[in-house]
């Protein structure tokens, strides 16, 4: 408050004059633009200076955190398959068997042992088979894993366009205070809507800038587990084009008699040597 009075006197003093001092109208105007401008000292007041804009922001970040926690704990090697797991069933199948290595893939039921399960299943088929029945196992589960992860990219994309809804709204409403208060001249009157602007597009930028690099990590998670799917595949139909092929089953029925020649009607058999060429 002492400011003010200072501006008072001086201007008091210059009033003898009828003038105004520049002295007065330097004062006048640095104490317009000295004026404390709204202070965001907390979250909360960012969010109630950005408007309703920051309610869907907010829930965006909130299930874009809660996406990538539960992502991150479904992708896991533990869950997904490892190389070491790989190394077990391809080893199994060659030193053990088939029926032990489809014991040990279900015994770990990972991504990875279901994709390779029906050829320990159905071993005594040709690959050709082999390779239909993991193709569409494989592409099932691939399936499934990258739509898993498109939330991320809906919050992606709809978070910096929250962000600019936002900003469009915050230049409105700093119009329209300038129309109704009045104030053309006076950017100080401006600072409502630009405040609300600048904070919806940071926040959107905010939420959308981690959840795409979230989901770009992901997908390289998915990529390089699709890898070591397709090579322990590859090893599996080595085994399994090594592995000797199985024995037709026994029958208990007796061979069938050979049939007798049939009977030679002796007066064509001048005619068949004939037909043979001879003399």
């Amino acid at each position: 408050m002492e400011a003010p009075r200072l501006v008072w006197r001086v201007n008091y003093r210059c009033s003898s004059t009828g003038d105004m001092s520049p002295l007065a109208f330097l004062s006048t105007c640095l104490l317009v633009q000295s004026r404390p401008p709204a202070r965001l000292d907390s979250l909360w007041d960012m969010l109630v200076r950005g408007g309703p804009v920051m309610i869907p922001l907010v829930v965006c970040s909130v299930i874009a955190l809660g996406w990538m926690f539960e992502r991150w704990m479904r992708l896991r090697a533990s869950l997904l398959g490892s190389r070491a797991q790989a190394d077990q069933l391809v080893n199994a199948a060659r030193d053990l068997g088939p029926a032990r290595a489809l014991e040990a893939a279900r015994a770990q039921p990972t991504t990875l042992a279901r994709v390779l399960q029906p050829v320990l299943e159905r071993w005594p088929e040709s690959r050709a088979n082999l390779e239909k029945a993991v193709e569409d196992t494989a592409s099932r589960e691939l399936r499934t894993l990258i739509s898993s992860l498109r939330p991320l990219t809906v919050i992606t994309v709809t978070a910096p366009l929250l962000g600019l809804f936002g900003t469009v709204i915050g230049i409105i409403i700093a119009f329209r205070d300038i129309a109704q208060s009045d104030a053309m001249g006076k950017p100080e009157a401006l600072a409502t809507g630009i405040a609300q602007a600048l904070i919806t597009t940071a926040s959107g930028l905010a939420i959308a800038i981690p959840t795409q690099a979230a989901y770009y990590w992901f997908r390289g998670r998915i990529d390089r587990f699709w890898r070591l799917v397709e090579e322990s595949g590859e090893r599996l139909f080595a085994v399994h084009s090594g592995a000797p092929a199985a024995a037709p089953p026994t029958s208990t029925l007796p061979p069938p008699e050979p049939m007798p020649p049939p009977p030679v009607d002796p007066t064509l058999a001048p005619i068949s040597l004939l037909a043979g060429g001879r003399p």
